[in-house]
C-alpha cells in the first residue's frame, strides 16, 4: 500500500497532490475536502469522522507476506499542514509510513488575513487535549495562538483569560465562505456563540508589533538571565524579600513551568511569582497591602513578565480563582493553608518564620493527601571587609515546608 497525506488549505493543491489523486483507490478525509478535490470514477470514498474508524480501514492495509496489496494507492486529504498538530502524527504511531504533501497552515494563513509577523507567537493545540494547558499559556504568554476544537473554542477560552489583559483575535470558517476576524476582550468571546471551524489569537495587546527575535515563540523558557536573582533585582519593601537562596529551593519544589498556573500567596514584592512567570508559568499574585500590590506590579513589569495581581486577604480572596497547579504562601497562618489544601493543586510551598506554625501546617497537609518534605534554610553569604578580607555574614534563617499529591499526575499531561 502507498499511502499519501494531502494538505488543503482552500488553494491550488501541493505539488504532486493530483498524481496521487489520479491514482488513488481509496480516499479518506471530511466531507469538505473530499468535495474540494477531484477523484477517478470508482475510487473508495470515506468520509472521516472519529480516527478509530479510519484507522481500522488503513492499519490492515499494510504489506505482510500474507496479503500484498502493492497496487494499493490510499490518500488521506487533511486541513493545512498534515504535520503540523495533524493526522500524519496519529498515522506514524500506528506503524504507517505515510508519503507528505503540506499546504500551508491554518495558523500561517490566520497571521496572514492579520498582516502580523507571528514569529513570537506560541502555538497550542486545544484538540483532544486539556483545555486548561492552552489557557494558561495564554495567561502567560503576550501572544498565543490557539488551535481549537468544540467545548474548546473561543468562548472557553475567553472566559478562562477574563481578568488577564488580553484581546482575543478570533478567525472563523478560514477559507470558507462565511470566513470572518473579530476582534474582542475576553467576556465578549465568553458571552457570543462562534462558528467552526476557528482559530483564536490571544494578545496582550491588540496587533502588536513582535519585538525582533530569534527563535519561534518568543524567548524561551528557562530565561537567560537564570532563575533565583538577586535580591537587587527586585524593589521591597525594609527588606520583606524572599531570598535568593530560599527562592532557588521553592522554584525546584514548585516546578513551574508552560502550561501551569501558580498562585503566589501573601506576595509581598511578587519576587517568588516574577520568578515562575519567567519560567514560563502563568502567575496570581495574592497581596492585601495596596502599596505591596503596587511593588509586585512595577516589579513584573521590569522583568518583562505577565503577573495578575489580586486585591486582598487570603484566605477569603482565594474563593473563586481559577484553580492552580502550585502554590506558594509567603504568609498567612494555617487558614491560608487550609483554603489552599483544599485546591487541586498538585505542589504546594510554604514560608514559615515561627516554628509553632508548623504542626498545624504539616497536618493540613498531610490529611489533604500532600506527600511532606521541609528543611530550614540558614544561608550565610560571602561579605567584604574593609580590609579586604572576606567573611560569612548570616542571613535569618526560614522554614520551608513543601508538599506533593502525586496521585493527581502532572499538568503537562494529566488532562486535568
Amino acid at each position: 500500500m502507498t499511502l499519501t497525506v494531502i494538505g488543503i488549505d482552500g488553494g491550488p493543491l501541493p505539488p504532486g497532490a493530483e498524481g496521487a489523486l489520479a491514482g488513488a483507490t481509496l480516499v479518506l478525509g471530511a466531507q469538505r475536502h473530499l468535495d474540494a478535490v477531484s477523484l477517478p470514477t470508482g475510487t473508495e470514498r470515506v468520509v472521516l469522522g472519529p480516527l478509530r474508524p479510519a484507522l481500522d480501514r488503513l492499519v490492515p492495509e499494510r504489506l505482510t507476506p500474507e496479503r500484498e496489496t502493492p497496487e494499493r494507492e490510499t490518500v488521506v486529504l487533511a486541513s493545512g499542514d498534515p504535520g503540523f498538530f495533524g493526522i500524519v502524527r496519529v498515522l506514524v504511531e500506528h506503524g504507517l509510513t505515510p508519503r507528505v504533501l503540506p499546504a500551508t497552515s491554518s495558523v500561517t494563513r490566520a497571521f496572514a488575513r492579520l498582516g502580523r509577523s507571528w514569529d513570537d507567537v506560541a502555538v497550542v493545540s486545544a484538540h483532544g487535549r486539556a483545555l486548561r494547558l492552552a489557557v494558561n499559556v495564554c495567561r502567560a504568554r503576550a501572544a498565543t495562538a490557539v488551535l481549537t476544537a468544540p467545548g474548546a473554542g473561543p468562548a472557553e477560552i475567553g472566559a478562562g483569560v477574563c481578568g488577564w489583559s488580553r484581546r482575543l483575535v478570533v478567525v472563523e470558517d478560514l477559507d470558507g465562505p462565511a470566513e470572518q476576524v473579530s476582534v474582542v476582550d475576553p467576556e465578549e468571546a465568553a458571552a457570543r456563540s462562534w462558528r467552526e471551524p476557528n482559530l483564536v489569537l490571544c494578545v496582550r495587546g491588540e496587533h502588536p508589533v513582535p519585538p525582533v527575535g530569534w527563535i519561534a515563540g518568543g524567548e524561551p523558557t528557562p530565561p537567560a538571565g537564570g532563575w533565583a536573582l538577586d535580591d537587587e533585582a527586585f524593589d521591597h519593601r525594609g527588606g520583606i524579600l524572599t531570598r535568593s537562596e530560599v527562592r532557588a529551593l521553592a522554584l525546584a519544589r514548585l516546578a513551574p513551568r508552560p502550561g501551569t498556573l501558580v498562585w503566589d500567596v501573601g506576595a509581598g514584592s511578587g519576587s517568588v511569582g516574577i520568578e515562575c512567570a519567567r519560567l514560563g508559568a502563568a502567575v496570581l499574585a495574592v497581596e492585601r497591602d495596596p502599596g505591596g500590590r503596587r511593588l509586585v506590579a512595577d516589579n513584573a513589569s521590569a522583568h518583562g513578565v505577565d503577573v495578575r495581581v489580586v486585591a486582598g486577604a487570603a484566605p477569603q480572596v482565594l474563593a473563586g480563582l481559577p484553580e492552580p497547579d502550585a502554590v506558594f504562601i509567603g504568609g498567612g497562618g494555617p487558614g491560608v493553608v487550609a483554603a489552599v489544601a483544599a485546591t487541586p493543586a498538585e505542589r504546594v510551598v510554604v514560608a514559615l518564620a515561627a516554628l509553632d506554625r508548623l504542626p498545624p501546617t504539616r497536618d493540613t497537609l498531610r490529611g489533604a493527601g500532600f506527600t511532606l518534605g521541609g528543611c530550614q534554610l540558614a544561608a550565610s553569604r560571602l561579605a567584604d571587609l574593609p580590609d579586604g578580607a572576606t567573611r560569612l555574614a548570616a542571613t535569618n534563617p526560614v522554614l520551608l515546608v513543601w508538599g506533593r499529591r502525586s496521585w493527581l499526575g502532572t499538568a503537562a499531561g494529566d488532562g486535568r
